[in-house]
């Protein structure tokens, strides 16, 4: 029996993995469409997907209502449309804290290491693997470092960003860590950030949106 939302994704893009992740948290069964980003010079490009996001980019959700696209924009739908199973603390100065969290990964340091900028980088720019590579591990240790400052210090922190519940902010940071890993880089400086991932990873929400346990994996 099919569900009655689709999510349009790449198993190993990190915006469609914190969805992913949402989904099954709140226990919301979806359709899994495959969009390959690099079959036939990526199918996000093609007349088809484009009609669903011009901005050529997984994730889209059809919720039934519509389209929406942007990760955090469609984890803060899911919030508010089925509240169960919150992502977000009934707290206010909580729920900024973890919306503070989750955009600085979304939104600071993801966006430097996507698939798009990284084919600029090597493509029309012309710098070598090893430039790229240095590129990709700078800007993760830069947002790295200063994360795990942040959730270090926080009185906010429990088993994971904030308290003993996995919310919208854990949901950011393990597609993060496993970006970082696909890349090597070195993540033995962050062990509270490591620690948090953990205690997310032996959760099956975690462990069945992972990129390995998708239909299109390769």
């Amino acid at each position: 029996m099919g569900a009655e939302r689709i999510l349009h994704n790449y198993f190993r893009s990190s915006s469609s993995y914190r969805v992913r992740i949402a989904l099954k948290l709140k226990g919301l069964p979806f359709d899994y469409r495959a969009v390959h980003l690099n079959r036939n010079g990526g199918e996000q490009f093609g007349v088809a997907f484009q009609t669903l996001n011009p901005q050529a980019l997984v994730p889209v959700l059809d919720d039934g209502t519509g389209l929406i696209s942007q990760s955090l924009a469609i984890l803060e739908y899911l919030e508010e449309r089925y509240p169960q199973v919150p992502l977000l603390p009934p707290d206010t100065a909580q729920r900024a804290y973890v919306r503070q969290v989750a955009a600085s990964i979304a939104c600071e340091m993801h966006p430097l290491n996507n698939l798009r900028v990284l084919k600029y980088l090597s493509g029309t720019l012309g710098v070598s693997e090893e430039q790229k590579k240095a590129w990709i591990h700078h800007w993760n240790r830069l947002g790295l470092e200063a994360l795990e400052r942040q959730v270090a210090s926080s009185s906010m922190r429990g088993r994971f960003i904030c308290g003993d519940t996995p919310g919208l902010a854990d949901c950011c940071l393990v597609p993060q860590l496993f970006n970082a890993r696909r890349f090597e880089v070195d993540l033995e400086p962050y062990p509270v950030l490591r620690g948090i991932a953990g205690e997310c990873e032996q959760l099956d929400a975690f462990r069945d949106a992972h990129p390995a346990r998708q239909p299109d994996a390769e």
